[in-house]
């Protein structure tokens, strides 16, 4: 099973050159893959290509592009680049996004987010897959009167979703190639997420999905003071349907109750409730929370389990 860290560079230093700093070092720990999140700020393909082509052998992906303030067309060519600088090891996740930071930061309606999903999926096939696209949807249009193929990127690129939902989960297995779920525990994956993203798949024909889970942890033994700081910095996720459902399903009632954090073996018990529950992937967030040493401690762990 591939282990992974999502990273996020703290702090006053060059983003850029932070992130390069921190996947060399989370190469030379043993994990096989980098994420980046989207925000507004740095732009998480190129990212994404240039630590890439700076730590060779090294898995890297985007968790994840709002698909709302975004085209089809602009994100295949990000995409696309990336594949190509990375010479096949970047992977773009996809996400709807939130209706509070779509329609503060781009002041468009947050509006029929799963029928924007399913179309920007064809249209976003059709683009990394040929180079080229003629779809007409209900949301969106896309079209190349020009050729959008990045030479060297000819093998495509993987599409994930941050599904969570059924409907979510029903688009990602009919169109995508797997699902980055967030803050979902191994209750909710073995008994919903996964059964429902699978059930898609196969009624589309397609192969099974991935399934790369991304785990809010870190080993500490400060455990009490680490998730009394989690339940804090992930308690805007609450508010958020798709979040709160997902960590119901949980058996948690906060956002920080499906955290990971505690030693290296309760850890690593973790890491295979997941394995278990059916996640091809496990990319552990949030990991710089208690300082760089038990970040180290946790990329030392995970780069055992990866081995």
């Amino acid at each position: 099973m591939t282990v992974g860290a999502a990273l996020n560079t703290t702090g006053p230093d060059n983003q850029i050159d932070a992130s390069v700093r921190l996947a060399e070092e989370a190469a030379a720990a043993g994990l096989r893959s980098v994420w980046f999140g989207q925000t507004f700020g740095a732009d998480s393909p190129q990212l994404a290509a240039i630590v890439g082509r700076a730590v060779p052998g090294l898995q890297v992906g985007t968790s994840a592009i709002p698909v709302f303030g975004r085209h089809p067309l602009t994100v295949s060519g990000q995409a696309q680049t990336a594949q190509a600088a990375t010479h096949g090891r970047y992977h773009l996740g996809l996400a709807l996004g939130t209706k509070l930071l779509t329609e503060a930061g781009f002041g468009i309606p947050f509006e029929r987010p799963v029928a924007r999903l399913r179309e920007f999926l064809i249209a976003l096939r059709q683009l990394t897959e040929t180079g080229s696209a003629d779809f007409h949807g209900e949301l969106l249009t896309a079209t190349t009167p020009i050729p959008a193929r990045v030479p060297g990127a000819e093998a495509g690129v993987p599409l994930l979703v941050a599904a969570m939902g059924p409907q979510a989960l029903r688009a990602s297995g009919e169109l995508a190639d797997g699902i980055l779920p967030y803050l979902a525990g191994p209750r909710a994956l073995a008994e919903h997420i996964v059964p429902a993203v699978t059930a898609a798949a196969e009624a589309a024909g397609r192969q099974a999905p991935r399934i790369v889970a991304l785990v809010h942890g870190v080993v500490t033994d400060d455990v009490d003071a680490v998730r009394e700081t989690v339940t804090e910095q992930l308690a805007f996720y609450e508010q958020i349907p798709s979040y709160a459902r997902a960590v119901a399903l949980s058996g948690g009632t906060r956002a920080a109750d499906v955290a990971v954090i505690g030693d290296e073996k309760t850890v690593a018990a973790e890491v295979r409730r997941y394995r278990d529950a059916g996640a091809t992937e496990v990319v552990f967030a949030g990991t710089e929370v208690a300082g760089d040493a038990d970040r180290r401690r946790t990329w030392a762990l995970l780069g055992e389990l990866a081995g």
